[in-house]
């Protein structure tokens, strides 16, 4: 007889869990003098690719600096801004804009080593940066609707596909995030979700809704081994996909949802949703944390989607 696996806190993967830092690699003599400024990117999360883009952009700058007889540490703000516009019809927008993190990476590592007092980048905006995309935002009673609806049959991919679907609606999970989960990291007993950080989000742990536990209690004692005994492979992947990868196993899910709900568009919609609602609920730390933002900017960006839901029920009520 299967046994199910509750998971008890104490075995849980946050508790002395040491996050994996990637190996810095050696940098090339022209990036010799930011060393510091590189392993602190890497400190701080960033990838080595992404820390030697920083370098290039950092040194740029600094070269630009040098040619205008401006040390580094007395830049002003309306020093950067003649920096960016030194070459803003060179390049898109977008461009300019990674220049700018840029800077206020490094300055903000130079107030770090205490060079300097202030980001002199700190408020520096670039104007026409498309920002994040707006989705027409689900109420929750279709997202409710959609979970209780989905023609759940007897094939057991199509009550794997209902899990993945309340932890997309419920959760809000990303793809990305539901192909790495583990059983391990489901805590039946406490009603509880681990998701694991990446270099994009942070770990975090989630309510599960009782109607959830019910399915995901039936999928982990007799649907997943029999999913399992199709791939002929040992996993301790939470969701088994047999005849195909996981990621076409979603695209087919959101084909389901798009007949069941002409409004569906596509899985970020779902999460976007999700946040949105959390957002009428909760305070922006609390989203940041449920949504795994590494960055509160990031969780700001939906109030806007929560804006453009409020005008339509304006609308919708009080159509003069």
């Amino acid at each position: 007889m299967n046994k199910l696996p509750l998971g008890k806190t104490g075995d849980s993967r946050t508790r002395g869990k040491s996050k994996e830092v990637e190996a810095p690699q050696e940098l090339p003599d022209r990036y010799q003098p930011y060393q510091e400024f590189y392993h602190y990117l890497l400190g701080k999360g960033s990838s080595t690719q992404t820390a030697l883009g920083h370098l290039n952009r950092a040194a740029h700058f600094v070269n630009w600096a040098e040619t205008e007889n401006v040390p580094v540490e007395h830049v002003r703000t309306a020093d950067i801004l003649h920096y960016l516009q030194s070459f803003k019809k060179q390049v898109k927008q977008r461009t300019l804009q990674s220049r700018v993190n840029t800077l206020r990476h490094y300055y903000q590592y130079l107030r770090s080593t205490g060079a300097m007092v202030k980001n002199p980048a700190g408020s520096v905006k670039v104007k026409g940066v498309k920002r994040k995309i707006l989705y027409h935002v689900l109420s929750r009673q279709e997202l409710d609707s959609l979970y209780e609806h989905y023609p759940c049959l007897a094939v057991a991919v199509s009550k794997r596909n209902k899990v993945m679907l309340g932890l997309l609606v419920f959760q809000g999970l990303t793809t990305g995030e539901l192909s790495k989960l583990t059983l391990q990291d489901l805590k039946l007993r406490e009603g509880k979700l681990y998701v694991g950080g990446s270099r994009r989000s942070n770990e975090r742990i989630l309510k599960l809704e009782s109607h959830q536990i019910l399915e995901l209690m039936e999928y982990t004692l007799n649907i997943r081994p029999e999913l399992l005994q199709k791939t002929g492979k040992n996993s301790d992947r939470l969701l088994i996909s047999p005849d195909e990868t996981l990621y076409n196993a979603i695209r087919s899910l959101l084909r389901k949802l798009r007949q069941q709900q002409p409004k569906v568009t596509n899985i970020n919609q779902l999460r976007a949703s999700v946040i949105t609602h959390w957002l009428q609920q909760h305070n922006l730390r609390e989203v940041q944390y449920l949504a795994g933002h590494r960055y509160i900017s990031s969780t700001e960006a939906y109030q806007v989607n929560d804006l453009e839901g409020l005008q339509e029920e304006i609308e919708r009520c009080h159509p003069l």
